[in-house]
């Protein structure tokens, strides 16, 4: 049906990249829009648009160009390229369930927990990610010890992966060569920026920095008022290492994320009380360290005071974040928030929780929920020397003291010569902890040694007694200078849609011939179907009049006329498509001017006048009535008659 299909087809398409057909354009958009009025709008968010193409020294300031990698491996023969926590992964799920089956045939009783691939379908995928699924029975403390190193996979940095790899012999799954020891590869596309080549630049691989960059418009746009939350929706680039799984791993997509920026002394949230009692299913660190992986289910109020999560505005949008996975369609049971492990944890992070979904490739990070802290805007204000931080003024002056360094002209300069601006500047900004450490140094020898990276006097430098003074001095402080912490929100619209589809799928009970996508009537692409029973001439302009009528209101509609296939193939057919009702124009329109309207998951239909119908096609999709409310007031057709059926 042409919700997706691989770029450049006809030329035998690229890995990782995806043309939208109308279907999956039109369901795309409709998942913006709810996404959009559910945060953007709700929240009184300041959306904005900004730049894909990135010059270098933004995001080496940001960090990625250092940071932003994953492991890769390859094919020591052939030159296969894998990324290596996946291939770990896939390898010992596979070997798990070849352990599965082994006891199962042996008459033992196995575990659901302990297959994890116990369906067919993923055992297929396992086949052809992990290699073959071979009936071999594994020691106990083997099968618990692979269990328990899946459950914490994303702990695991390049050498554990590495270790990982030899230690279980891990091979290329269709060839059985080895594989080399995992490397760094950095996911950012590379690209110049006019026509010299000199400028350097690359494809944004997120949304956030043009958001972080644009921070002191947005406060000044906001009138200067704390907090407030900056939101985008764009494509984004990230150069994956093997691309497979369809939208799940792709090498462009579309985010939608939210930049929440909160005074860093006060992380509650307004509105948590609206999300407090909302039941979700977490799964904390603490257990994926204990090798475990079912999550607990708790409400977001009770998460935050027990310090699972750390405070109440990452709450607030862990809890908004489940209200619009439901509100779009995805399963409760198929939906959990997974901490990050340390060793995943993104460079600008202190702590993170994914949303979750799972489907027949099992769970899927669709949403990532992160505290950045001050991070971006901290590095960014450093980079330029302009000042990307909130300045309040305190209703009573603040006293306090600290810890500071003042330096002696008149020897400083003189020593130091080149480098003693970029010195100074050093032992202004140091925290108070390691300026009193180099104190200690002073007063115990005389002389401290400070070691300076990214600078134009990189290297050691000696800083001795007669320098500089250490000490503490008293402030009075009328206005209050902070740079705000980032609660950050960041969607991958692909993945959730996917994820969407596969949640809505299923056939019909009596015939599975015959699929149905039982999408929202909000998220769904087309709203409406209008078809007459036949090809007869006088259908032709009440099916335009109620085409344009819908479509006037705002409810994209599509008519199916096709006189080659009977009406029951076209119902089949756009529930396929998800369309969640259809107009039927039969004989009887002409003669009173009464159509009648089917709904696709219980295929029963009513009738009505047009003027009525039309009506309620509205009133349905806007969700202002259900389909339940409608079956109250009208009879139903007898569906014998409606021909719903090939």
């Amino acid at each position: 049906r042409f919700f997706y299909a691989p770029s450049f087809g006809i030329y035998g398409g690229v890995a990782g990249l995806y043309d939208f057909g109308p279907t999956g354009t039109a369901l795309q958009q409709n998942l913006i829009s709810m996404w959009r009025q559910h945060f953007v709008i709700e929240e009184d968010m300041l959306e904005v648009d900004c730049s894909i193409m990135t010059p270098a020294e933004v995001l080496k300031t940001s960090g990625h160009v250092e940071k932003f990698a994953d492991w890769m491996c390859k094919d020591t023969k052939n030159g296969e390229i894998f990324r290596a926590d996946h291939l770990v992964e896939a390898v010992l799920e596979a070997r798990l369930e070849g352990d599965a089956l082994a006891r199962k045939a042996a008459g033992e009783k196995v575990a659901e927990a302990a297959t994890p691939a116990a369906d067919d379908k993923k055992a297929k995928k396992n086949k052809k990610k992990g290699g073959p699924v071979v009936a071999t029975k594994l020691d106990d403390a083997v099968a618990e010890e692979l269990r328990s190193i899946l459950a914490q996979i994303d702990n695991y940095d390049g050498k554990g992966l590495g270790e990982l790899i030899t230690r279980f012999d891990i091979r290329n799954p269709s060839t059985g060569n080895e594989v080399t020891a995992p490397v760094e590869f950095n996911l950012m596309f590379e690209s110049s920026i006019g026509p010299t080549g000199q400028l350097k630049g690359y494809l944004r691989p997120e949304t956030a920095q043009g958001q972080f960059l644009n921070f002191s418009r947005l406060l000044e746009f906001n009138n200067q008022k704390m907090p407030f939350a900056s939101a985008m929706v764009g494509r984004s680039f990230r150069n994956e290492i093997s691309p497979r799984s369809g939208l799940l791993r792709v090498r462009e997509f579309t985010m939608a994320e939210i930049e929440h920026f909160v005074d860093p002394l006060d992380k509650n949230h307004p509105r948590f009380d609206e999300v407090k009692d909302v039941e979700v299913r977490l799964l904390p660190g603490t257990v994926q360290l204990a090798g475990k992986t079912e999550p607990i289910t708790i409400t977001i109020g009770e998460a935050v005071a027990q310090g699972i999560i750390d405070n109440k505005t990452l709450g607030y949008f862990v809890g908004r974040i489940y209200l619009f996975m439901m509100a779009i369609g995805i399963n409760h049971d198929l939906l959990r928030f997974r901490q990050h492990l340390q060793n995943e944890m993104a460079h600008y992070a202190c702590d993170c929780w994914d949303a979750e979904i799972k489907t027949s490739y099992g769970w899927i990070e669709c949403v990532g929920c992160a505290d950045r802290s001050a991070y971006d805007l901290t590095v960014h204000a450093n980079k330029t020397k302009e000042k990307l931080c909130v300045r309040e003024t305190l209703p009573e002056p603040r006293v306090y003291d600290k810890l500071v360094c003042e330096t002696n002209k008149k020897v400083f300069g003189p020593t130091l010569k080149k480098a003693a601006k970029p010195v100074q500047t050093y032992l202004e900004t140091l925290p108070e902890a390691e300026l009193a450490k180099i104190n200690e140094q002073l007063l115990a020898d005389g002389l401290a040694k400070i070691t300076l990276t990214g600078t134009i006097a990189d290297g050691e430098h000696t800083i001795t007694k007669d320098m500089v003074d250490i000490s503490t001095k008293t402030f009075t402080e009328h206005v209050r200078e902070y740079t705000p912490n980032v609660i950050e929100p960041s969607f991958g619209i692909g993945r959730i849609l996917y994820s969407l589809i596969e949640h809505s799928f299923s056939v019909r009970a009596d015939d599975e011939q015959r699929a149905v996508l039982s999408f929202k009537p909000a998220v769904a692409p087309f709203k409406c179907l209008i078809l007459p029973l036949s090809n007869h001439a006088s259908f032709e302009q009440p099916l335009r009049d109620i085409a344009r009528r819908l479509r006037s209101n705002g409810v994209p509609a599509r008519v199916d006329d096709a006189a080659s296939a009977s009406i029951g193939r076209r119902y089949a057919r756009n529930d396929e498509l998800g369309t969640p009702f259809a107009i039927t124009v039969d004989f009887q329109t002409a003669q009173d001017q009464t159509v009648t309207l089917r709904e696709r998951d219980t295929t029963k239909q009513i009738r009505g006048s047009t003027d009525e119908i039309i009506v309620l096609v509205k009133d349905l999709v806007s969700g202002s009535t259900t389909w339940d409310d409608v079956l109250g007031k009208y009879e139903l057709v007898d569906t014998a008659t409606a021909a719903d059926e090939e």
